[in-house]
């Protein structure tokens, strides 16, 4: 049974943490972008990653941050992944010695496997994680046309943008991607987690991925 990938992202609160844990998810998104309502400080990150046990991956989101900056949350954070989701090049990416995912913000006239190839080789690339193109950065709860997604991207494809309960099964069937994340579609007030819609969001998962293998 092929299995995908799970990150939770937007963590503020210690329950949400512990949910998102309890129901199995694989990854934890922290982010550190001061126009987002799930902005945390990297003293607060530092806080919440303390009770994450091993072998979940700790991943910090940053847009269009300066190096320093960048520098700085990761003297104070111990992350395993960043994410890049403003208009970083590869050598931005790679010049901090940690695995890396960028994401691509879709919309008809983007030729994705052009964008994959600016990041295929880079020192650290993971991944390219696949958006919602609207104002500002982030998805903003939106989904796209996933027809636009070519059949086979030079990079593992995360899913992102608009994914929640109710369409996370058609999502993973329809793109098959390495790994989904989800951020405002298992909240129940912005920056704020339902534990409910974090269970349902990964059964959701689960069950598209055990209908694969049949």
């Amino acid at each position: 049974m092929t299995r995908t990938r799970i990150k939770i992202c937007g963590i503020t609160r210690e329950e949400d943490l512990a949910a998102a844990i309890e129901a199995g998810a694989d990854a934890l998104g922290f982010v550190f972008y001061a126009a987002s309502p799930r902005y945390v400080t990297p003293e607060r990150a530092a806080q919440l990653i303390s009770h994450v046990p091993a072998f979940i991956t700790k991943v910090g989101l940053f847009v269009n941050e300066t190096a320093e900056a960048v520098g700085a949350v990761l003297n104070t954070v111990t992350l395993d992944l960043l994410q890049f989701h403003g208009d970083e090049d590869a050598a931005y990416c790679s010049r901090f010695g940690k695995p890396w995912i960028k994401a691509a913000r879709v919309k008809p006239g983007l030729d994705l496997l052009e964008y994959a190839s600016r990041f295929v080789g880079a020192p650290g690339v993971s991944g390219l994680l696949l958006d919602a193109h609207v104002e500002g950065y982030g998805g903003g709860g939106q989904t796209f046309d996933w027809s636009l997604i070519p059949q086979s991207l030079p990079l593992p494809v995360i899913l992102s943008g608009g994914l929640h309960p109710g369409n996370i099964a058609e999502a993973v069937r329809a793109v098959r991607p390495w790994a989904v994340d989800v951020s405002s579609g298992v909240e129940a007030a912005r920056g704020i987690k339902d534990a409910q819609k974090i269970t349902e969001f990964i059964a959701g998962v689960r069950d598209a991925d055990a209908g694969s293998s049949l």
